[in-house]
């Protein structure tokens, strides 16, 4: 069974890695090392798998690079052969619900409208190593589920079933995700999308994924690598938005000289709909197929953003 975005894996040395990409086939998966055992490490397994150590993004690199050169690419490449465990989040999360008041209480509230089995849980709860500060990152197959989803979480904040996300939350998430937007800017973007709240001072996420169908129009050329071309800033009309939640985020547009718009941060996911104007700033790629323009080149993405001018 291929590995999706947002599942974790688990290799035979109990390393623990995000899945970052859609299994296109071949030996690897593209992923991110996230947690390595660790009998000093600050997280517990509830799944018993013993202590761990969690790695920020350039820790993982560099502990890559120690142990396991050979994982090391653009991102960390994972031979399918060493993978011992695929976590599922839609499986996962009927057992994390019945452990975590916060979890049942959003999975409860998103099940009256969408098939239980096209929601799951991802990130540190996934993998039963979350801590008493640990966010919620809810994982919805389907766009129409997904948009469902985000309605529902309009309405319960709105209602009071949530506690929505207050100027604090705000500015945590703001300085968490660190983007080349002014904070107004990034919290208006950002309102628009629905896909954050908050229960008991949790802050929670809802995340798109493909369901099987939408698999079926996945365009293997959105992954291809091109020829960097350097940094270029564009203003354009966004043509199609269909999947501008989806990882990469995709942006089709309208431009004499670029087709479209790639995101690899979640932070400019959903950041355009179709018919609006865009300003965007990121790397120029040059495939056998298209020029794009690429944004999430790096971690933080610096220097590199994407805003709608229509909002």
């Amino acid at each position: 069974m291929r590995a999706r975005i947002r599942d974790f894996v688990i290799t035979k040395r109990d390393w623990i890695f995000s899945v970052v990409s859609y299994d296109l086939g071949g030996e690897d998966l593209k992923c991110l090392l996230r947690y390595v055992p660790d009998e000093k490490g600050e997280r517990v397994s509830a799944e018993e798998r013993g202590r761990y150590r969690k790695l920020d993004f350039y820790e993982g690199y560099e502990f890559l690079r120690k142990y396991r050169p050979e994982y090391v690419k653009d991102v960390h490449v994972v031979p399918k052969m060493d993978i011992t465990e695929i976590l599922r989040p839609e499986v996962r999360l009927p057992v994390i619900a019945e452990r975590d008041a916060r979890a049942k209480t959003i999975y409860v509230l998103l099940g009256r409208y969408i098939p239980k089995e096209r929601i799951g849980i991802t990130g540190s709860f996934l993998c039963g190593l979350n801590g008493e500060k640990s966010d919620l990152d809810f994982v919805i197959y389907g766009r129409e589920n997904f948009n469902k989803a985000r309605e529902v979480v309009k309405d319960a904040s709105e209602a009071g079933l949530t506690t929505g996300i207050n100027e604090e939350l705000w500015r945590r998430i703001y300085h968490k995700r660190k983007p080349e937007l002014s904070y107004e800017d990034f919290v208006a973007h950002e309102k628009r999308k629905g896909h954050r709240g908050a229960i008991g001072g949790t802050y929670f996420d809802i995340l798109y994924v493909r369901d099987p169908e939408e698999l079926q129009q996945l365009d293997k050329r959105n992954y291809e690598k091109g020829e960097r071309a350097g940094y270029k800033t564009i203003r354009a009309e966004v043509k199609d938005a269909t999947f501008s939640f989806d990882s990469p985020a995709i942006y089709e547009i309208e431009h004499p000289e670029i087709t479209k718009v790639l995101s690899f941060t979640h932070t400019y996911a959903g950041q355009a709909l179709a018919g609006e104007t865009i300003e965007a700033r990121g790397v120029m790629e040059r495939t056998r197929h298209e020029t794009r323009l690429v944004v999430g080149t790096t971690r933080e993405a610096k220097g590199e953003w994407i805003r709608s001018l229509s909002i």
